[in-house]
């Protein structure tokens, strides 16, 4: 009677994996299991008795994880971990061959597959490498890491490779890069998006000036060693003759059919355009439905249209997430220019899914304080116009009204109350078991409390939003000399203490005195609180702009690179800018004190193959120092401003437990269930359907 892989997972996985006290015995091992399940299988086997096999394959399963198999000895650690006046973070910038690296946008996945995160940097904006100058024009990087140290693979990658002819050898430009495997070929591929309405310029001294006009967004492929290739020329994600300003993208199985799908947001500083959803057919090429996914919005012509949040988004990032827990996810667009957030809320699968518009309704697309009476400019406007409606108990000004910034009927609206919003960031920040959101957004003291600052929105599990604001929060930003400019673009969430929970680094650019900030999440059983790290315990980055994380030298705990807007540098001020756009890495000294566990998760039958969209609880059982909880995680790839991402691999902090409990939703059809246990300390891949296996 032959053994099948169905019988024996059955038996693993109706089999419950009990751990052992952190100092008692060696730690149950799914490979060790697996092993004793085969041979105890096999022994019923040649008895010739189907429930010899089961009986004979659920005593080796407990014999395996009793020996523990080939898995090494759980990595219990209980150090001190992170204290105030402990240095979490040194720089390490020229250490891992960064140094000459300029940019802004940051983008990590590992290209080539060797299990090692790599790093694609850009500088910003729509810009051509000149590739044959001595030395080269550079505003892309494409860098391998090579056990980490980063090499700097850019040409071979193909990254750069161009669609037309130039004058000179020119790289592609790139501004909007995330990566997700959208073949199912298990390698990443890329999402390069432009906005070529003003191409490049290149100037050489001695020759004629050319422009690098026939480049548009593109969808790369990969070849599973980093060497990447264009699609073909009437690709639609390349949208040739429309227009196209993509501003943020991310890969999200929409219709949870096993094939990733991008969502585009639209940006630029021209007449607001509609956000885009393309539909991967199966073979990793797309077409757009925006309109029949129900995604449609308006142009800026009625008021009613823009504070309902139906009009289109002036959007400057894009995120996807599963905001209420039932396998549709959300689709997100963060709005530029003081216009409506747009939240779309997701319901159904396959051919039927569609979403509806929940921005105003979600408490995402602006906040509810609609004063405007504290601009400064309306305050000028009511002082020349005081018998406008609303002026009569207007304060005075407290700058001097030179040119109008103030249009009275609109500037009123809910509408322009709101944000000037840079990027959304999905992740469960209080810990209570949904996904929750912090928003980045440029503010100015002059605009008055109506403007929206950056800010955590509380999950209530449903797609609404709570604001409790900054100061609850332990959120706060100071402000000593009463004129200021919140320039804050980008963020992420990383666990950098391993304590289970993810912290937030917010970065503060574009305006004198901006830097960078390290929040510590101290939250209690749902019950959000934060503490800003001083530069001297976390680290400091001025006009921060740009931020990535990833466990890049593989030790355990994750490490983060930044990158450095020059943007009005004139004077030196408070918190100054650097010479260059140098980006820097910061590796980090606290994380291994203590335990961990990262799961690759790779999606089987009916799911993607990158896993996007897959649910994870990790149950992690109470220790003397830690009570028991459920920390919970999202597989995403791409968000942000222009594009930004994070290493795709789930780091997960466990404090000072040794052994997890993990559940997963796969991102299928049916949300398939898969329970299975970990040890502290280890990389596993996880295959849909399939035991974990230890990662060397």
């Amino acid at each position: 009677m032959p053994i099948t892989s169905r019988a024996l997972y059955s038996v693993l996985i109706s089999s419950p994996l009990l751990f052992s006290s952190c100092d008692g015995d060696a730690p149950p091992s799914p490979a060790g299991a697996q092993a004793g399940a085969q041979a105890g299988a096999q022994a019923g086997d040649q008895a010739g008795d189907q429930a010899g096999v089961q009986a004979g394959a659920q005593a080796g399963a407990q014999a395996g994880i009793t020996s523990g198999g080939s898995e090494p000895p759980r990595s219990c650690v209980s150090g001190e971990g992170y204290q105030p006046g402990r240095p979490a973070f040194r720089e390490q910038t020229a250490e891992v061959g960064l140094d000459g690296v300029m940019g802004t946008l940051m983008s990590v996945a590992d290209i080539n597959g060797d299990g090692w995160p790599d790093l694609i940097v850009r500088r910003g904006g729509v810009r051509a490498d000149v590739l044959d100058l001595d030395p080269p024009k550079r505003h892309t990087w494409v860098l391998l890491n090579r056990e980490g140290r980063f090499e700097d693979f850019t040409e071979a990658s193909g990254f750069l490779e161009t669609r037309g002819s130039y004058p000179r050898r020119v790289g592609r430009p790139n501004w909007v890069v995330i990566f997700g495997d959208v073949d199912n070929d298990g390698d990443v591929d890329a999402y390069s998006g432009i906005d070529m309405r003003s191409p490049p310029s290149i100037e050489v001294e001695g020759e004629p000036t050319f422009t690098v006009d026939q480049e548009r967004s593109e969808l790369l492929l990969n070849d599973g060693e980093g060497h990447f290739e264009l699609t073909y020329l009437q690709d639609p994600l390349r949208r040739a003759g429309l227009e196209d300003v993509p501003s943020g993208a991310a890969f999200v199985d929409v219709d949870r059919d096993g094939w990733l799908d991008l969502w585009m947001s639209q940006g630029g500083l021209g007449a607001p355009l509609q956000d885009r959803l393309f539909i991967n057919q199966g073979r990793g090429d797309f077409v757009d439905q925006t309109a029949e996914r129900g995604l449609t919005t308006e142009p800026w012509e009625q008021l009613s249209a823009l504070n309902e949040g139906r009009a289109h988004s002036t959007a400057w990032s894009a995120t996807a997430c599963d905001l209420n827990n039932d396998g549709a996810p959300e689709l997100l667009a963060a709005s530029y220019g003081r216009a409506p957030n747009h939240l779309w809320l997701g319901a159904g699968q396959g051919d039927v899914l569609s979403f509806q518009n929940h921005s105003v309704a979600s408490g995402y697309a602006f906040d509810e304080d609609q004063r405007w009476d504290d601009n400064q400019f309306a305050r000028c406007y009511c002082q020349s116009n005081p018998s406008a409606e609303g002026c009569d108990a207007v304060p005075s000004p407290l700058i001097n009204c030179g040119s109008p910034n103030w249009r009275h009927n609109n500037d009123r609206e809910p509408f322009r109350l709101g944000g000037n919003s840079g990027a959304t960031v999905c992740e469960d920040l209080d810990g209570d078991g949904d996904l929750d959101l912090y928003t980045t957004e440029i503010k100015h003291w002059w605009a008055g409390e109506g403007s929206d600052g950056s800010e955590l929105l509380i999950n209530d599990g449903e797609a609404h939003f709570s604001r409790p604001g900054r100061a609850s929060l332990g959120l706060t930003l100071a402000h000593p000399n009463g004129s200021w400019d919140e320039g804050h673009i980008t963020a992420a969430a990383f666990d950098f203490d391993n304590d289970g929970l993810l912290d937030i680094y917010l970065g503060g650019t574009d305006y004198p005195g901006n830097r960078g900030h390290l929040y510590h999440n101290l939250s209690t059983a749902g019950a959000p609180r934060f503490a800003e790290l001083s530069d001297m315990d976390g680290f400091e980055h001025n006009r921060s702009h740009g931020v990535v994380s990833g466990d890049f030298d593989r030790d355990g705990d994750l490490d983060v690179i930044v990158g450095h807007s020059r943007m009005r540098c004139s004077g030196e001020g408070e918190n100054p800018c650097y010479p260059t756009m140098q980006v820097r890495y910061f590796e980090n000294l606290l994380g291994q004190e203590r335990s961990w566990v990262q799961l690759d998760l790779e999606g089987g039958a009916g799911s993607n193959r990158d896993a996007v969209g897959a649910w994870v609880e990790v149950t992690v059982p109470a220790t003397e120092a830690q009570p028991a909880r459920v920390i919970t995680r999202y597989v995403k790839e791409g968000y942000g401003h222009f594009g930004q991402q994070s290493e795709r691999l789930l780091h997960i902090g466990l404090g000072e437990a040794c052994d997890a409990e993990v559940r997963v939703l796969w991102p299928d059809a049916s949300r398939t269930e898969q329970r299975f246990n970990i040890s502290a300390g280890a990389r596993y891949h996880v295959k849909q359907g399939q035991p974990p296996e230890l990662v060397e």
